[in-house]
């Protein structure tokens, strides 16, 4: 740490001297004062907030240098495997990027010294140094994934269960409101479930309330939901709480409902990221963990990306038949259980015991006294017992009492 106060003061006196030659009195304050308070801190506390943007000095490494990460812990031979890696290879050199994007700013704004850059992420190139054997997993591959692996690609296109790639149907635009409709009572008649995806919020927010109007029960996933309600919101699909879910760019990698036979993708023809041949194929497999999976695009025009996610979903679906009917297997839904532990969990924090109130309204003020004095010694009783949920619901009672014992002066 003493090494550490050191290398920061140099620095410190270093980087105030250039803001104020860049005319950056305020910053060079901001910045001298802000250091000098984490100092102390680090000096009297041993740590201070933002204590990981002090890294390099405390780990003596030289400017530029890669910080210490899990990677370099695993031995050479370690084998990598990186699930979904159309999706996390890019992010991998992303998070470098946004990383300093955010952090220069800080710098130039005198929030933080220079220093602060190197505790980010690897980039791109220092993963590929750190990586050795590598598994890339994905039902879309991309460019990147296929060049490593020298075409040493291996497809598990075929299930336990015997299911299949969903049904792939092109449909006109015109009227598909009014179709998709009745495509949704049928399986609403069926107890099985809708994705309906589209490209625009405004788009979703209208499809939902319209078909709320018609009778038709809808939930609608946007990404102003945090994790936990969403999941909130998946679970309640699969129980059947409602029978549709509208979303935009949400309904993909990590959806496993297998209550789901029908995926509808609206504007198919729209070409772009939503509509991309890859987002297709991930969009349309939502509906391969049913039997009676089918995924409907509505389009006035089949364009390459469409044509090239049917291509490779009927190519699947084929192999898949072959295998099956080769063996004798009969496609079976998945059976997975609805209760998800994390939104378990997460309720179980928030969980109101029942407190029998009504037996409390006759009481007097002298009775209410009483049991008040009787529930607080009850609870700080079970409080040292560290029956914490028996305490809380004592709490819970007590507070009512006191309310009580107000109302009645």
């Amino acid at each position: 740490i003493k090494r550490a106060v050191k290398t920061i003061k140099e620095e410190l006196n270093w980087w105030e001297e250039e803001l104020i030659k860049q005319g950056k009195l305020v910053e060079s304050q901001r910045l001298h004062q802000r250091t000098m308070y984490d100092l102390e801190m680090i000096k009297e506390m041993g740590f201070c907030r933002g204590i990981e943007n002090y890294s390099r000095h405390l780990t003596g490494k030289p400017p530029g240098a890669p910080p210490p990460t899990l990677l370099d812990y695993l031995q050479r031979d370690t084998i990598m495997i990186i699930d979904e890696s159309h999706q996390t290879v890019p992010q991998l050199g992303a998070m470098y990027k946004g990383d300093r994007s955010r952090k220069g700013n800080l710098v130039e704004y005198g929030f933080r010294l220079p220093s602060a850059m190197d505790n980010r992420p690897l980039n791109f190139e220092e993963f590929e140094e750190r990586v050795g054997q590598t598994i890339y997993v994905s039902a879309t591959p991309g460019s990147y994934e296929l060049t490593k692996s020298s075409g040493e690609v291996v497809e598990q296109i075929i299930r336990p269960t015997g299911l299949l790639d969903p049904v792939v149907e092109v449909r006109p635009v015109k009227g598909q409101i009014d179709n998709l409709l009745e495509e949704c009572r049928l399986r609403a008649e069926r107890n099985e479930r809708v994705l309906v995806t589209t490209l625009t919020k405004k788009m979703s927010e209208s499809l939902t309330e319209y078909f709320l109007e018609v009778g038709v029960k809808v939930n609608y996933l946007h990404s102003d939901i945090v994790t936990l309600e969403r999941i909130k919101i998946l679970r309640d699909l699969r129980r059947g709480v409602f029978d549709v879910l509208v979303g935009i760019n949400l309904l993909r990698e990590g959806l496993d409902l297998p209550e789901v036979s029908l995926v509808a993708i609206l504007d198919a023809d729209k070409e772009g990221f939503l509509r991309s041949e890859r987002s297709l194929i991930q969009t349309m497999g939502r509906a391969a963990r049913n039997s009676n999976g089918i995924a409907i695009l509505y389009a006035d025009r089949i364009t390459d990306s469409m044509k090239k996610a049917i291509d490779e979903t009927q190519r699947r679906r084929k192999v898949q038949e072959i295998y099956n009917t080769e063996n004798g297997i009969t496609p079976t839904t998945i059976i997975k259980s609805i209760e998800s532990t994390l939104v378990t969990a997460y309720e179980a924090d928030y969980f109101k015991v029942p407190l029998e109130f009504d037996r409390f309204e006759e009481y007097s003020p002298k009775q209410l006294k009483e049991t008040i004095s009787q529930i607080e010694a009850d609870m700080r009783f079970a409080a040292r017992e560290m029956k914490f949920e028996r305490a809380a619901e004592l709490r819970d009672r007590l507070k009512y009492l006191k309310d009580r014992q107000l109302e009645l002066g």
